[in-house]
């Protein structure tokens, strides 16, 4: 049994779940009201929902999470970074801005890539993913991972369960690989509470959603998840880093480059991301959410496979075995179902 079950253990893990649970839940169901009142979200030609839906249930989601993790890790002796802290609420104060007011395009971005630098420029010299590049340079390209990273959430929260169903395996399996020891303790904390947060969540988003999660979660949800993706790529596991989010990361990249080759302006509000057209071509939200969850399912089995087998032979076949998931999803997603 390994030293990091050993310090916290898998029932603490899961007891820290069902509390953020718990807690998510409540501050969503008790809040709706005045989401309904203050941030009702209203359908237009490129939503995928018909009737006006409140939004800001992000604020449930994230609360828990940070209040849990950072009991736990006050009860664990587990240093969780200050700066994360400061940021996921920078970012969620952000997202609620645009909920409410609309921000323009250059504030809002400038205003995250104030939140991820402030977690990237703060971590340790001696985190480094490919030590070959100049410090100042890896950092650089972090950030903008970091900021794509976190709009690219945002994009993909687009109907109903689709962040819970990509969020849960991919925390599921941080939390796992934190119990190996494969991630650092902070990190599992996060995934974890993160995890219970979005179970709480989602019965009230599930078709049709009751309540949506708004930037004020997706982008701070963004941030979070990107930073345990983050902890376990400075880990030795950049593999599994990039398997776990892969779906997204493939989904919404082809789809921001075809935007960009046909000129569209890019960063508003579209209906071309895959799994979009999918309900365009006749799947249900419910088809689309499961198959997305099960592709997730298999990406996460295959990133522990990769942490653990520390073998390039079996990380390039996990890596091809994901690529090949996922474009048959991807292409399912494309072609019109048959009457």
């Amino acid at each position: 049994m390994s030293a990091a079950i050993d310090a916290l253990g898998a029932a603490p893990s899961l007891l820290a779940v069902a509390i953020a649970a718990l807690v998510s839940g409540v501050i969503t169901w008790t809040s709706r009201p005045l989401l309904q009142r203050y941030a009702l979200a209203r359908p237009n030609a490129r939503s995928s929902h018909r009737i006006p839906t409140p939004q800001g249930a992000g604020i449930a989601v994230i609360s828990a999470t940070l209040l849990v993790a950072s009991a736990w890790a006050v009860w664990a002796n587990v240093a969780i970074p200050p700066t994360l802290i400061a940021a996921t609420v920078l970012i969620a104060v952000v997202g609620f801005a645009d909920d409410i007011v609309s921000l323009p395009v250059l504030v809002r971005l400038v205003l995250q890539a104030a939140a991820v630098g402030a977690v990237v420029f703060t971590t340790p010299e001696t985190a480094r993913i490919v030590p070959a590049l100049p410090l100042a340079l890896e950092r650089g390209l972090i950030l903008l991972a970091g900021v794509w990273f976190v709009n690219l959430v945002n994009f993909m929260d687009g109907l109903d369960l689709m962040t819970v169903a990509e969020v849960v395996p991919v925390t599921a399996a941080l939390l796992l690989l934190g119990l190996l020891g494969d991630l650092s303790w902070p990190a599992a904390l996060i995934a974890a509470t993160l995890c219970g947060a979005m179970l709480g969540f989602a019965p009230f988003n599930k078709p049709v959603a009751k309540v949506f999660l708004g930037d004020v979660g997706s982008l701070p949800i963004g941030l979070l998840l990107g930073w345990c993706l983050l902890e376990l790529a400075w880990r030795g596991q950049p593999a599994a880093a990039l398997l776990l989010p892969a779906y997204y990361l493939v989904d919404s990249t082809i789809t921001l480059f075809r935007r960009v080759a046909r000129r569209e302006q890019f960063w508003s509000a579209h209906r071309s991301h895959f799994y979009q057209r999918a309900t365009d071509h006749g799947f249900t939200v419910s088809r689309v959410i499961g198959e997305v969850f099960a592709l997730n399912l298999v990406l996460a089995t295959l990133a522990i496979v990769t942490a653990r087998a520390g073998s390039m032979t079996i990380t390039l076949i996990a890596l091809l075995a994901g690529a090949i998931a996922i474009g048959i999803v991807l292409r399912r997603f494309s072609r019109p179902q048959a009457s």
